[in-house]
């Protein structure tokens, strides 16, 4: 991290592979469709490597590799009705996020961008009783689009009236990381996110890392020194 940037004002996490492991029910609720539609259900790592680019995508993907048609018809609304009812089967905070969110939320103003459609995205939050940690959310069916679309992470940092170079994205892949440099802002990349999948050369030495959500508080600490605190901020709970 340059040391003539100023401290961190707002922390926007990713969802899936971030704040949860949410792997094994998105891989379920793929193969339940394809099984539906006559195909064959394909290992859970390969459609956990499917995942990051919104539901469609991940729709397409999986009919392909299961020698389906990718564009059937309602495909999409099948898998997001198949998800919505197995959203939480499996599915929890990685170990020790609580902790860092209510950490971080006693500091800073926090919020959630993800291509997870809005309403599974509100069904998880709610469901597992992180909604409270979040200032605001952002999903991928609305009209700033999907990342790595920028549009929704500078909306998130206009909302909490924090500058794009002063708000830092988390999440776990590469299209986290290419959103966060599309808006200018900070990037820290959790290593043990199930989309933490890159190439030689992705990277370019600004970006931040972190191996569990206990060392998020650390590194907050360390970049805007003492207790990490940004300045007067009273979450409301």
């Amino acid at each position: 991290m340059p040391a003539d940037r100023g401290p961190i004002g707002l922390v926007v996490f990713d969802l899936d592979g971030t704040l949860v492991d949410s792997s094994v029910d998105i891989a379920d609720a793929a193969n339940a469709l394809l099984v539906e539609l006559g195909g064959a259900p394909q290992p859970i790592a390969a459609v956990v490597e499917m995942v990051g680019d919104g539901a469609p995508l991940l729709v397409k993907r999986a009919l392909a590799a299961a020698s389906l048609d990718p564009d059937t018809p309602d495909a999409l609304e099948r898998f997001l009705a198949i998800y919505d009812s197995r959203l939480l089967v499996h599915t929890t905070p990685y170990d020790g996020m609580v902790d860092a969110l209510t950490w971080i939320g006693g500091r800073m103003p926090m919020s959630v961008l993800t291509n997870k459609p809005a309403r599974p995205t509100a069904l998880m939050l709610d469901g597992l009783g992180l909604r409270r940690h979040f200032r605001d959310v952002v999903g991928g069916d609305t009209p700033f689009g999907r990342k790595p679309d920028p549009a929704g992470l500078l909306h998130l940092a206009s909302a909490a009236g924090v500058a794009a170079e002063d708000t830092l994205m988390v999440g776990d892949s590469p299209v986290d990381l290419e959103t966060a440099r599309n808006a200018g802002t900070r990037i820290c990349l959790v290593r043990y996110g199930f989309g933490f999948r890159f190439r030689p050369g992705d990277f370019r030495g600004d970006e931040l890392f972190v191996d569990a959500p206990a060392d998020l508080i650390a590194l907050l600490r360390g970049v805007n020194g003492g207790d990490g605190d940004s300045g007067d901020y009273s979450p409301q709970r």
